[in-house]
């Protein structure tokens, strides 16, 4: 995710979410995930929103979801679908890899539909852990992969939590 994909190719895959959000409801997904009231949430490879909305609907006023992309056309539609819907937790990063949140600040990263894309997975889940608190879980998902992603633990930072359907994984915070 070195590089962000044209705004015709990420427009079209906009739209073809807009199909899997009927049949997959984004707000289902994230709290089956886990994401709870109040928590912290970074939305690592936002795309155009869909879980970043969902997320902010869920935690509520005394929570906060943090989107992050290097599309900036991806930024702006996660902005404009915020405050289109009135929604003031929501919070928009434009990166690759650095979030810029400080240490041990966020409660959940959603990393959905993205690892296939990272041309440098370990900063990322370098980053991942050094913003997760030590209680904090990582939720992934990415049906471009066959199989489960060895790297996430292999780097000893996350420990499989737990499996859950619809292929979502979830990874606990390991201390270093």
């Amino acid at each position: 995710m070195d590089k962000a994909i044209s705004s015709f190719h990420f427009k079209l895959m906009a739209f073809g979410f807009k199909f899997r959000d009927i049949f997959m409801p984004p707000k289902e997904i994230v709290t089956q995930a886990g994401v709870k009231p109040g928590f912290h949430v970074l939305d690592f490879g936002c795309g155009s929103g869909s879980y970043s909305i969902a997320a902010a609907n869920v935690v509520g006023e005394s929570g906060k979801v943090y989107a992050l992309d290097i599309q900036p056309l991806a930024v702006k539609m996660v902005n404009h679908k915020a405050e289109k819907k009135g929604l003031k937790n929501i919070e928009t990063i434009l990166s690759h890899c650095r979030t810029g949140l400080p240490d041990e600040s966020i409660d959940f990263v959603i990393l959905f539909d993205i690892f296939h894309e990272l041309n440098e997975p370990e900063s990322v889940l370098q980053e991942l852990h050094r913003v997760l608190k030590p209680d904090g879980k990582l939720s992934f998902s990415d049906h471009h992969l066959k199989e489960g992603v060895d790297k996430i633990e292999s780097m000893g930072l996350f420990r499989l939590s737990e499996k859950k359907t619809g292929k979502i994984i979830t990874y606990t915070f390991v201390k270093k």
